[in-house]
């Protein structure tokens, strides 16, 4: 039950029961402007322990509780006798918790001491396993050290041995040197080993091997304090090897090395410290003493590198930029290597003399009929089979004038040259510039006179002009073959044939098929499905497909091969023409072409020819006075062109022949040429210059073609070079307007000036040469500097209106445009102006 003396309790009232030390209750407490606050407050009343009828005692702690396993008080002194006390409930509750905790509390202590004796128990085992450990591994140090020592007394046994059995067999002179030697403090080598010197024990090697742990601190051997001596570790041992072996080092000067340093034409002072392992502020300081103020980054000469190399002790090994070109042709096969070869022949003559006619009868081909304007344009090459199975290479070299380096390279690949001569035509100005180069090339020439079924063929004509370019044919008692022939109707063929065979057997063609190849292009062009294309003549070696090459500046893969008539081909030998698939892009008539190693090889080579292109591309030629002021007072008109062709060697024909047209008044400069269709690129190049396109056998694409309408980009295409250069000339000349001439017709001299109405003047004219004419224009020169240029408004003789006025006459003139400036002593000149139109 509740006492009736407590507070009382805040809120709603608490249901029946014992009596709480914690009662909770709600205060309102109330704000200005009407704010309120509802909070809980706990009032925590102190416990009060005594018997029933005690007054309340004072605050003292109550007594600690005694624990229930304590052992019995001891018995005092009984006291006077007192009513039993009467325990309320609150206090047995009390006692019951306060009892509840006691043995809560000792059943911890209990756990925590049964928890540090079980990790005592855990360290003393972990110690005595250490131990155990320790003492096996001595036990095994100990056994390999008896062992050792074992080994060492059977090996000195074994070594004592026979010099006992000398010494037992040696004279008796031999035999008493024992006794010196004992009288000198030496023993016998037979007696019995001496004390030894105990060796530094070893460890064990193996499994049981703990030297690795030995020195390490673990948690345990930290605790117990164990092991206090530590090792060093390996870290420790190898810094202190590195230390005695550097003392060592600089104990005594070491060998300097001597270095073979690979100097190219220009080096960084950094990049040559490198290559001779020396400081780079060791060959600046060399640097400074010469007299060469550099840094470790500025670029040295190879004669300055050469003088650092040389001052520190090291060897030179000078290279260039031009050590990676491959040389072509230089190195000889052996004579054991060699096989003959098909020649190579070369048929050259003037335009329309039967070049390639005569070609077609050998062949038993069409290819004439096929070329634009009945000329051919292009170089081809050809392997014909004869009919005793032995096989020549021709080449078809065009005959325009326009075509001369095509001939050029065709007399340098050749081994015989055949010309041909029209026998109704004689020597032409393309003949005797193909006898020129047949001449520099150093090779054989047949003549053959060609067309000598016509009416007027005269052969004996062209073998006495041949006499005038020092061509002595065998009629003649020279050495240079003539052959008759007619290509229409294929006489004297197998008399070509034979005499063609007859020089081959003379040269002794030969060639080594087992090598790397050597070729050179023909001809290049851009095919749309294929890509770039070359014709190569292989000169030496095999060319097979996958191997890498160099043409000029570009290098590539072979992909695929082709002969003449189409056919795929695996590879192909000496003398052997192929067109090439798998160019980087298209190469200039004319390039070596080399097989290399590998890719890595053949990029640097490419590499450096390239570079030397782009450094001849531009360097400038050195500037004088002269051609610093020309080019300033240079009035010549520029006549830009694209230009693009079917192949390579028409594009550089093309290029040559409209850069010989250029004169001092208009020279022509081409923008851009190139193999292939033309090209947007192309389009936007000449809309930006104004140059019309020329394309060779060659068209537009559809999105060129729409590009050149929309910016009104003149395109011609043309399939003959002369209507090209026509074109040209006739363009050039339009560019350049007609020519203006001047004459004059008439000379006066003004003698008189008079008034001619209000503010006009009159001259009074004496005429000394020609005729003064009302129509035509005049000029005034005062001591020869032109004060009037206009016409003459009115001529009289007296008082009458004359048409013209003779030398020796008088008269007098008026002028537009009221020109009143008159003195006597002036001239008056009369004179024509004709336009005519300009050709080049």
């Amino acid at each position: 039950m509740t006492d009736q003396s407590d507070k009382p309790k805040l809120g709603t009232r608490p249901p029946l029961g014992l009596k709480r030390t914690v009662e909770t209750g709600k205060v309102k407490q109330s704000f200005s402007h009407g704010r309120s606050n509802t909070v809980v407050v706990e009032v925590k009343k102190r416990r009060i322990l005594g018997r029933p009828g005690e007054a309340p005692a004072a605050e003292t702690p109550a007594p600690a509780p005694q624990p229930v396993a304590a052992p019995a008080p001891k018995p005092v002194a009984p006291k006077p006798a007192t009513s039993p006390p009467v325990r309320r409930p609150v206090d047995d509750i009390a006692s019951r918790r306060e009892l509840q905790e006691r043995l809560l509390r000792e059943a911890e202590e209990s756990r925590m001491t049964s928890l540090e004796q079980a990790r005592r128990r855990d360290d003393r085992a972990k110690s005595d396993q250490s131990e155990d450990e320790k003492r096996r591994a001595e036990e095994n140090r100990r056994a390999e050290e008896a062992a050792a020592t074992e080994a060492e007394r059977a090996a000195r046994e074994a070594i004592e041995a026979p010099a006992t059995a000398l010494v037992e067999e040696a004279p008796e002179s031999t035999v008493s040197a024992p006794r010196d030697d004992a009288e000198r403090g030496f023993r016998r080598p037979a007696a019995a080993p001496a004390a030894k010197r105990p060796e530094p024990a070893r460890p064990a090697r193996g499994r049981g091997d703990d030297r690795r742990h030995s020195g390490k601190l673990t948690v345990t051997r930290a605790l117990t304090g164990e092991d206090d001596n530590r090792t060093r570790s390996l870290a420790a041992l190898r810094r202190a090897r590195e230390k005695e072996k550097r003392a060592h080092q600089s104990s005594g000067p070491s060998a300097k090395q001597v270095r073979d340093v690979v100097v190219p034409e220009a080096i960084t002072v950094q990049e040559l410290a490198n290559r001779m392992a020396e400081r780079g502020a060791d060959l600046v300081k060399s640097l400074f003493k010469m007299g060469s103020a550099v840094t470790l980054t500025q670029t040295i000469d190879q004669d300055t590198a050469e003088l650092l190399v040389t001052e520190f002790g090291h060897n030179i090994k000078r290279v260039s930029e031009s050590d990676v070109e491959i040389g072509i042709g230089d190195e000889a096969d052996a004579p054991a290597t060699l096989v003959t070869r098909p020649p190579i022949v070369t048929i050259m003559g003037h335009v329309d003399h039967g070049k390639t006619s005569l070609l077609d009868a050998i062949r038993g081909a069409s290819v004439q009929s096929g070329e634009a304007g009945g000329i051919t344009q292009h170089i081809g090459a050809y392997q014909v089979t004869l009919p005793d199975k032995s096989k020549v290479t021709f080449l078809d070299t065009p005959g325009h004038e326009a075509f001369t380096e095509m001939r050029q390279r065709g007399a340098n690949v050749t081994d015989i040259v055949i010309l041909v001569v029209a026998a109704d035509d004689g020597l032409r100005p393309q003949t005797i510039e193909a006898i020129n180069h047949t001449k520099a090339a150093g090779v054989p020439m047949i003549v053959v006179i060609n067309k000598i079924d016509k009416p007027e063929a005269k052969p004996q004509r062209v073998r006495e002009e041949l006499l005038q370019h020092e061509i002595v044919v065998e009629d003649l008692g020279g050495d240079v073959q003539d052959v008759e022939v007619s290509a229409t109707k294929k006489t004297n063929l197998e008399k070509l044939l034979d005499a063609i065979q007859l020089q081959a057997e003379i040269l002794e063609l030969k060639a080594n098929p087992d090598r790397a190849a050597e070729a050179t292009v023909i001809e290049a062009k851009l095919d749309k499905g294929r890509g770039p294309l070359a014709t190569v003549l292989v000169q030496r070696g095999t060319l097979k497909v996958g191997d890498i090459f160099v043409v000029g500046a570009h290098s590539g893969k072979v992909r695929a091969m082709t002969d003449d008539q189409g056919r795929q081909v695996k590879e192909a030998g000496p003398s052997l023409p192929v067109e090439v698939l798998g160019l980087g892009s298209v190469p200039s008539a004319g390039d070596p072409f080399t097989v290399v190693e590998n890719e890595a090889r053949a990029r640097e080579v490419a590499a450096y020819r390239q570079g030397v292109l782009d450094r001849k591309r531009t360097t400038s030629a050195p500037v004088s006075l002269e051609n610093m002021f020309a080019d300033r007072a240079s009035t010549v008109i520029e006549f830009p062109l694209v230009v693009r062709a079917d192949v390579q060697g028409s594009t550089e024909a093309i290029v040559n022949a409209l850069n010989r047209l250029s004169t001092d008044e208009i020279k022509v400069r081409i923008l851009n040429s190139g193999v292939g269709a033309i090209t947007e690129s192309d389009v936007t190049l000449a809309a930006a210059s104004g140059a019309p396109i020329i394309g060779f056998n060659v068209r537009p694409n559809a999105k060129a073609r729409e590009v050149a309408t929309r910016t009104k980009v003149e395109l011609r295409y043309y399939d003959v070079i002369y209507h090209l250069t026509d074109w040209a000339k006739g363009a050039m000349a339009g560019e350049l307007g007609p020519e203006i001439i001047e004459t004059v017709v008439g000379k006066a001299e003004i003698r008189e000036v008079f008034s001619a109405g209000k503010h006009g003047k009159a001259a009074g004219l004496l005429v000394v040469e020609g005729v003064i004419r009302k129509a035509l224009k005049a000029r005034i020169t005062r001591e020869d500097v032109i004060t009037y240029t206009g016409e003459i408004a009115s001529l009289r003789r007296f008082k009458d209106d004359v048409a013209e006025v003779r030398a020796g006459l008088e008269c007098g003139v008026t002028f537009t445009q009221n020109f009143t400036d008159l003195k006597a002593g002036d001239y008056l000149e009369t004179y024509e102006v004709e336009e005519r139109a300009r050709t080049l």
